[in-house]
């Protein structure tokens, strides 16, 4: 098994590409082993080793972000080591597969806006769904939409995205500037 590495925008992450499909659909984020728990077994595997904070997949990629302390060289072999032995066993990257769709659906159930604003919010989030979220998967991270207030966006940035030195000027210059030209209602983004 060939497991390509990528830098992300964020130096404190890297993304990890299997050559395999992670997660048929959406996303999950782990911010500490206690949120992996019993959840992924791969990503409990990948917190084992020091210095990992945070893990994530997507599609076909897995996020692993570190703590400043050790190098990605020294890293870097630990967590091909746990992904490759992950997927030789064939066990399922998830526990449980609806624990994706549960992860989705409190997602959307924690979304707040008007419901005069829901025209404006279906504008948005088809534009975050179609032209940002895949820019952003490829930088190994996701943007999912929060809520919409009195002309703010707030979004939720996950995996390298989160905690990234420039997702400040993706918020600002690149998907603010996208929604208030596609919704002149916009006037703000903001993260969450």
């Amino acid at each position: 098994m060939f497991i390509q590495t990528e830098a992300t925008p964020n130096p404190a992450t890297l993304k990890f590409l299997p050559g395999k499909v992670v997660l048929e659909e959406g996303t999950a984020d782990f911010r500490d082993a206690a949120s992996a728990g019993e959840a992924s077994q791969l990503a409990g595997k990948i917190f084992a080793i020091p210095g990992v904070t945070g893990v994530f997949f997507g599609y076909d990629f897995v996020t692993v972000t570190k703590t400043e302390g050790p190098e990605w060289q020294h890293l870097k072999p630990a967590i091909l080591g746990a992904i490759m032995e992950h997927f030789m066993s064939g066990a399922p990257v998830m526990a449980n597969a609806t624990q994706v769709a549960d992860t989705a659906q409190r997602e959307t159930d924690g979304e707040f806006f008007d419901s005069a604003d829901t025209e404006i919010v279906d504008t948005i989030k088809e534009l975050l769904e179609t032209r940002v979220r895949p820019a952003v998967a490829q930088d190994g991270g996701d943007i999912t939409f929060r809520g919409y207030e009195n002309g703010t966006v707030f979004l939720h940035m996950k995996g390298a995205c989160s905690g990234c030195p420039s997702s400040t000027a993706t918020l600002k210059h690149g998907i603010q500037n996208l929604l208030r030209h596609f919704v002149p209602e916009v006037q703000h983004v903001e993260s969450i």
